[in-house]
């Protein structure tokens, strides 16, 4: 795990998140629930001690499992009406793995539908556990479940590109995962948003733009070699993967991954050409 993905994993781990994904249409509430003391009787309550209540039913039909990535909505209090947390207050929403956070986080979310809200009463053994400047007791959150999705699978081939890869000039090779639909490919100075996962090759996962639940966006001119040589190759909704020789990545920057690189890049868009 690289040290960026650790970092954010503290983060959602003492305090769900402080970071996540722009929304626009959300607007900020920090009036405490009036059941926040204490789960009502019509409670749901897990043999854990988990309780909840469905505020709004959701459209999809599928929950996430224990490993799934989510992304949400959510406002936390304590039992005295104190709010601690909110993505909505932020204005931000929230991506998060559900085996990195708290247990009624993986627990409360996994009985839950993508468009549903509800809100979960924690016990402190599910929560923070009474652990020193971390919120205390039991705990209240409003959850709005906004979307499930899977990181990728590790690649089949790391240690080097399969034969039937394309081999490209200064070591770069590369396979089509997926055909696009755009007719014009990127100049070395075009601007570009993409969809990308990133492993080294022991398998290791290190940096994936589905962490942040939005493609990211970049000039050509501002990223390793071997992207600004790969992504000239793609049009406009091509996904490929890409086998990134050293010399053509990070090239023993301290810090950074380190060997040959691979990635599963998606073009969603040349911004500007």
């Amino acid at each position: 795990m690289s040290k960026r993905v650790e970092i954010a994993v503290l983060s959602w781990l003492s305090f769900i998140a402080p970071v996540g994904l722009l929304a626009d249409d959300a607007q900020p509430d920090h009036t405490a629930p009036p059941d926040v003391a204490a789960p009502p009787a019509d409670a749901e309550v897990t043999e854990s001690g988990l309780a909840s209540r469905v505020l709004e039913a959701g459209a999809g039909t599928e929950r996430p499992g224990e490993s799934s990535w989510v992304r949400v909505h959510y406002t936390g209090w304590t039992t005295d009406g104190e709010m601690f947390d909110s993505s909505i207050q932020r204005g931000k929403s929230l991506t998060l793995p559900l085996d990195k956070v708290i247990d009624g986080w993986t627990e409360g979310l996994g009985l839950m539908v993508e468009g549903e809200k509800r809100r979960l009463w924690i016990p402190e053994e599910m929560a923070y556990g009474g652990r020193e400047g971390l919120p205390q007791g039991m705990l209240v959150f409003d959850v709005e479940l906004l979307e499930i999705f899977e990181l990728p699978e590790v690649p089949e081939h790391l240690t080097a590109p399969p034969a039937d890869a394309e081999q490209h000039r200064k070591g770069l090779a590369s396979k089509l995962l997926r055909e696009g639909t755009g007719d014009r490919k990127p100049r070395s100075t075009s601007s570009v948003s993409v969809n990308y996962t990133g492993w080294t090759t022991d398998g290791e996962m290190f940096d994936s733009s589905l962490y942040r639940g939005a493609p990211s966006t970049f000039p050509l001119t501002g990223v390793i070699r071997g992207w600004t040589e790969g992504l000239q190759l793609m049009v406009e909704g091509e996904k490929r993967r890409f086998w990134i020789p050293e010399k053509l990545a990070y090239r023993g920057e301290e810090g950074k991954p380190k060997g040959m690189l691979i990635f599963d890049v998606e073009l969603v868009e040349i911004t500007t050409y």
